[in-house]
């Protein structure tokens, strides 16, 4: 059963999505998913493979960005700000919570100038919390405006 949450317009995050939460992606206006899981982190999780090619099949682009418990590095920041610059349509990020999707995009987000604040509120607003990142958030939010 899916559950995504509106960080933005543009932005869904959610917990570890299935096969079968595709169709409902895709009725949200889906038209990217972002894999923020790494495969095998849990032995009962679906296999990114099989995400991709469900998704694939309805239509919709899919981009693994995997975030290990290692953490975050400044190439994953880009690499999602590079998938949320080249979409077109509702981004859809999952993990095995939703945090790390979250987490990830909010970075992305400060990376390109927006409001710490801003950003903060709207995770916030979608049940998660941007805390363990926020010191990142505001040195590229600081970087950005030059």
């Amino acid at each position: 059963m899916s559950d995504f949450r509106r960080l933005s317009e543009s932005m869904l995050a959610s917990p570890q999505i299935a096969a079968s939460d595709i169709a409902a992606a895709r009725d949200a206006g889906v038209t990217l998913i972002v894999n923020n899981r790494p495969d095998g982190e849990e032995p009962d999780q679906p296999d990114g493979a099989e995400i991709e090619s469900a998704a694939r099949e309805a239509g919709i682009y899919y981009v693994a960005i995997p975030v290990t418990s290692a953490g975050f590095s400044e190439p994953q920041v880009e690499a999602m700000r590079d998938a949320l610059d080249g979409s077109e349509g509702t981004v859809l990020g999952y993990c095995r919570s939703g945090t790390r999707s979250t987490l990830l995009w909010s970075l992305a987000q400060a990376r390109a100038g927006i409001d710490p604040d801003a950003i903060a509120e709207a995770a916030r607003a979608a049940g998660y919390d941007v805390s363990p990142v926020r010191p990142a958030m505001d040195m590229f939010a600081a970087r950005a405006k030059g």
